[in-house]
């Protein structure tokens, strides 16, 4: 049977009004000595706080939703990290939902499933939401902001990189650094991130009057293998000399695969990597980033949570940097 305030009064000896003020932490009503009492007698009958009889009450939820993609990429820790550093310092509860790689009826079962919950906002990580999904988060009503994606259209809130000049100015840099015949590899051409980075590294290549050829973009989801499956494809006599991973595990794929050609790193071949995580300084040679500002796009949409008027959220850029090591 749950164990109610009304009992704790009763056992303790105490009226109702003191044993919920003891409870809530409101000082200057009651004694030291009377507040032990109730904790203590609270903790013996095993009493827990009915967190949702309490938002029932007040009208307002002191939990965030989070729904992450299943993506197999590191970036999202510090993401959840920034997320969760705001949310501790306002007292606010986070919960996780993953949502598969790519799979649509997992995003729309994460989806339902928060939406359902008693949320005061949702975060979105990585995943653009099938349209019906898209309508069905519009409909809740909940506050919601997307993070570590864009898109082209303002109607969807979101904070993110800017993903076409992150393919145009790693693309500038290996340029700038002597290449000539720079590989893209990795990379989701289908999905608006891709497309972008894409129409990046093909401008800057275009602005410095260099050809491209089209195997030298390799598909991918941004993972490890398809690090190694694109260096593969590549081969050990290719005719590149620098090749960006359009993540930080694509890019160790590509080196390790390199490596087991017999390339030396950076010396037959330069690699550069888009997202800047610790991953990029455990490997030798440390690779060369574009470091995005993960941290600071989860802190940044925990605190769009905590405006009054979500209507007036206008879509933001964080800054990233290049962050030069030993690939280069």
């Amino acid at each position: 049977m749950t164990v109610t305030i009304k009992d704790i009064a009763e056992t303790a000896n105490v009226s109702i009004a003191t044993v919920s003020r003891v409870l809530a932490n409101k000082e200057g009503f009651y004694s030291e000595k009377t507040a032990t009492k109730v904790r203590q007698t609270a903790e013996k009958l095993g009493y827990r706080k009915n967190t949702a009889a309490v938002e029932l009450v007040t009208q307002r939820s002191q939990v965030i939703g989070v729904i992450v993609s299943a993506t197999k990429t590191n970036f999202a820790n510090d993401i959840i990290a920034g997320i969760q550093d705001e949310a501790f310092k306002h007292n606010l509860s986070v919960i996780i939902l993953y949502a598969g790689e790519s799979d649509v009826d997992q995003q729309h079962r994460a989806l339902q499933t928060v939406i359902e919950r008693s949320v005061m906002g949702i975060l979105i990580l990585a995943i653009r939401p099938a349209d019906a999904d898209i309508a069905m988060l519009r409909a809740a009503n909940i506050p919601h902001v997307f993070l570590s994606t864009s898109f082209d259209s303002q109607q969807l809130p979101f904070i993110g990189s800017d993903d076409f000049r992150i393919g145009y100015q790693a693309t500038d840099f290996l340029i700038k650094k002597g290449h000539k015949k720079i590989g893209i590899a990795a990379i989701d051409r289908h999905s608006y991130i891709g497309t972008q980075r894409i129409l990046g590294f093909q401008r800057a290549m275009a602005d410095h009057d260099l050809p491209t050829k089209p195997e030298w973009i390799q598909d991918g989801k941004f993972t490890y293998d398809d690090g190694v499956e694109a260096m593969t494809t590549y081969g050990a006599q290719t005719e590149l000399d620098a090749v960006i991973g359009t993540s930080d595990l694509a890019a160790i794929g590509v080196m390790n695969q390199a490596v087991a050609f017999g390339l030396s790193v950076p010396d037959d071949l330069a690699i550069m990597s888009i997202d800047g995580t610790q991953m990029v300084k455990i490997v030798r040679p440390q690779i060369t980033s574009v470091t995005q500002s993960f941290y600071e796009m989860g802190n940044r949409g925990m605190k769009m949570m905590l405006q009054r008027d979500m209507d007036k959220f206008e879509s933001q850029y964080t800054p990233f940097r290049i962050d030069e090591r030993d690939s280069t």
